[in-house]
């Protein structure tokens, strides 16, 4: 089993900064990708941001170059740094983690979500 623990949501006015973490425990042999997902009321969950071995990333257009994902391999922790926030970046956002099990098995994660919330 893994346990996925998330932190640093908030609220925060438009303009303002968040840092989001995700930290995985557990069986694990490798951690294959780690992302950040979101869900805003009355949406479907979209993807906002992932890393995968080797530290490619990915980004939802409505968040380049406002976003970044970064990774503590040592620690197996994923961070979302979120500047210049604006209303619509708020959601619940939710850790994803993709592993491989010490059995070889591939497996995936979700974390219980995490409030941001972007008002003035």
């Amino acid at each position: 089993q893994v346990r996925l623990v998330e932190s640093g949501g908030g609220l925060v006015q438009p303009g303002g900064s968040l840092r989001l973490s995700c930290a995985a425990s557990g069986s694990i042999f490798r951690i294959d990708a780690m992302g950040w997902y979101r869900q805003a009321p009355g949406k479907q969950r979209e993807l906002v941001a992932v890393i995968i071995s080797g530290d490619s990333t990915n980004y939802a257009e409505s968040v380049k170059g406002r976003f970044t994902i970064s990774r503590d391999n040592a620690e197996n922790t994923v961070y979302l740094q979120m500047n210049s926030l604006n209303p619509e970046d708020t959601a619940v956002y939710y850790c994803n983690v993709n592993i491989h099990t010490p059995r070889y098995v591939r497996d995936e994660y979700w974390g219980q979500g995490t409030q941001v919330t972007v008002s003035s």
